[in-house]
């Protein structure tokens, strides 16, 4: 193998050599940038499968299917196309009951911003079996915290734990909303019978 000097030699082959220099960088670039996306890839297929393999979470998602928080807690639900990119994220929908006002399902997603991303465990739990949240405020008579008390407790937490799974999603749903307030968002009413 023969080195050369390429000061040694004339204008077009100089040219062809530093072409094929730089060629060369840049293959061992894009060698270099494809390992670290296929290592990234892959790091991210064995955490969505170690996640996904956890049968306390897969349980949680089970007992969070059946128990209709989808239908309250993800955007888009209540008009018929649900949202998953921002599942269990909160509803741009409140319920409105005569005479407590309109409340909003709210975000369910770690987010610590304006989903659950800040409760522990024993928060969330709770929440779901007892309706209180963190700050003493009763939840709305629509959540269903009455029936959810009668959860074992590794079911709550199976709950717990496949909701703090979740990616988090940053939404603050609107609300509540008194009686004499008025919502900013799209509102269900609950109508009492005419008298």
């Amino acid at each position: 193998m023969q080195i050369v000097d390429r000061a040694s030699l004339s204008g077009s082959s100089r040219n062809v050599v530093t072409t094929f220099a730089n060629w060369g960088e840049q293959l061992m670039s894009f060698r270099l940038v494809g390992f670290a996306l296929a290592a990234a890839a892959a790091l991210g297929v064995m955490l969505a499968g170690a996640r996904a393999a956890d049968p306390q979470i897969e349980r949680g998602k089970y007992l969070a299917s059946f128990g209709g928080c989808m239908d309250c807690h993800t955007p888009g639900y209540f008009f018929g196309k649900p949202d998953m990119a921002r599942h269990l994220g909160g509803s741009e929908v409140g319920f409105e009951l005569p005479g407590l006002g309109v409340f909003h399902g709210p975000n369910l997603t770690p987010d610590k911003e304006t989903g659950l991303g800040n409760w522990t465990n024993e928060q969330v739990v709770k929440a779901l079996q007892e309706g209180v949240r963190p700050d003493g405020r009763i939840l709305a008579p629509i959540m269903p915290w009455r029936a959810l008390a009668n959860l074992t407790k590794e079911d709550a937490l199976a709950i717990v734990a496949y909701l703090k799974s979740l990616p988090p999603v940053r939404n603050k749903v609107p609300g509540p909303f008194g009686p004499t307030e008025k919502p900013t968002s799209f509102v269900m009413k609950i109508v009492p019978p005419a008298k």
